[in-house]
């Protein structure tokens, strides 16, 4: 594959992701304004069931077509159809026990709520195909016009309905305009369409590949929303809410830049799953780059927190910033996590991708269980060990398939984090002077890139030269 295919591609789901994070941005810091903690709490506890359900649609057999060589109309007529059907049945399944999950979070007002927020998934089930063939083809771009209008046109929708005091249903208006606008702009800009044709055959080959994903994808989210769940019934929706505001703003870094290269490496890697070698370069360039990129942000955003927060959102918030912090500690570990898992994805081990899913799930769920009596700030605290162990759990496969274990993963990324942690600690100190929230905020910001830019030249870091002969050639 051509190296200007991919960093095009790249560069558009990078543009994608970077629109569409800024908008939801600047329509979250509103809406957060405007709505209680409580709001958000409530509208979590939702999301929760709907993001499970999710799973049946976007894991599985999407990434069964992307990994299959040969995959033809027949195959993804097929998953079509097979789409359509099952997300409608999930539907009314959601429909009929919706007073049922009320009950058990003793709050009736969620059955509504509940009911509407699930019509998502029968519009991804028209949607889900369609995202399988772009990344398939490597055409990007589209999803940079669907999810661009999605987003705006959710971001409109939500703000007007919060000053019109729609309270909670602003944010189940904005979510569902958001996934309809996308749909319907993917299915006008991508010229593929479903044949009258099936073929059961075809899904069970697909099938023998994508359950494991799937499994692997539903105890993934299952695992991650637990900790909602358990907050939800055993404490407030307003430490629900701070705990998922707290999340949000790390959780917005690295969806632009660890989930962008992730999207495009994968079919990428796809490609080239018989050269475990060249994988092996890919995911090495992966983690490097995405550490690179990844540690400054986050141990930024964890040491400007309580700036960030008393600005963007009001000081009503500034009980997620503990949260905040843990959360960015855990996100900067995670360009490990991605790559090695869209290695083993790519040369077509689910088998080993479902096993190392279960395995780091039975540790971390048993970590869950020991902190969870001890408050909501344990819980989040169990996270960093989570991470520390899944890092090795994940990386344990490609010591073997492509002779590039934890160790060496670890030595490549050291030199990203331990700069990016003096970078943090210098701009803390910027918060002694006592200025405005603003003003501290600026010098943090300029202050910090610049040291971490200049600090990269002063040692002659391989990443910064990798990137700056990128930039040169580029422009030649």
């Amino acid at each position: 594959m051509k190296k200007n295919v991919v960093l095009v591609n790249l560069f558009w789901k990078f543009a994608e992701r970077c629109g569409a994070q800024l908008v939801q941005f600047i329509v979250s810091v509103v809406l957060a304004r405007i709505l209680l903690p409580e709001v958000y709490g409530t509208v979590t506890l939702v999301l929760v069931f709907t993001r499970l359900l999710q799973v049946f649609v976007d894991s599985g057999f999407g990434n069964a077509l992307i990994q299959k060589k040969d995959a033809d109309e027949l195959d993804f007529s097929s998953v079509f159809y097979f789409n359509i059907v099952a997300c409608s049945l999930m539907y009314v399944g959601m429909y009929l026990v919706a007073p049922y999950i009320a009950m058990f979070y003793e709050d009736m007002s969620l059955i509504p709520i509940i009911r509407v927020m699930s019509l998502s998934i029968v519009v991804s089930g028209l949607k889900n195909v369609q995202q399988a063939y772009v990344s398939r083809t490597l055409q990007f771009k589209r999803f940079f016009y669907a999810t661009l209008c999605g987003t705006i046109s959710s971001g409109v929708v939500g703000v007007f309905m919060a000053l019109r005091g729609a309270g909670v249903w602003a944010l189940v208006g904005q979510h569902l305009t958001s996934l309809l606008v996308d749909t319907v702009v993917l299915w006008w800009t991508v010229k593929w369409r479903p044949k009258w044709i099936f073929s059961l055959e075809r899904l069970k080959r697909l099938y023998s590949y994508g359950w494991k994903i799937f499994l692997s994808s539903l105890i993934d989210v299952g695992y991650n929303d637990l900790r909602q769940l358990i907050i939800g019934k055993l404490y407030s929706t307003s430490d629900l809410a701070f705990y998922e505001k707290g999340k949000q703003f790390p959780h917005l870094i690295i969806n632009n830049v660890n989930a962008s290269i992730s999207s495009v490496l994968f079919p990428v890697m796809a490609n080239a799953q018989d050269n475990p070698q060249k994988v092996k370069e890919m995911t090495r360039k992966a983690i490097i780059t995405s550490s690179y990129i990844m540690s400054p942000l986050m141990m930024g955003l964890a040491f400007t927190a309580e700036a960030v927060v008393s600005l963007v959102l009001t000081d009503k918030w500034l009980f997620c910033v503990p949260f905040m912090r843990i959360f960015c500690i855990t996100y900067m570990f995670y360009p490990i996590h991605t790559a090695n898992l869209n290695a083993v994805k790519a040369l077509g081990r689910s088998d080993l991708f479902l096993k190392l899913e279960i395995i780091k799930k039975g540790v971390g769920l048993i970590i869950l269980l020991i902190s969870m009596p001890y408050g909501v700030m344990a819980m989040a605290y169990s996270l960093l060990i989570s991470s520390f162990t899944s890092q090795i759990i994940n990386s344990w496969p490609n010591k073997k398939l492509l002779d590039y274990g934890y160790l060496e993963q670890l030595k490549d990324i050291l030199p990203s984090i331990f700069l990016a942690v003096f970078m943090g600690i210098c701009v803390f100190v910027i918060r002694w002077l006592a200025l405005s929230d603003i003003v501290t905020l600026v010098l943090q910001v300029c202050f910090g890139g610049l040291l971490y830019i200049g600090l990269s030249a002063l040692f002659k870091m391989e990443i910064f030269r990798l990137l700056i002969d990128g930039v040169k050639n580029r422009k030649k």
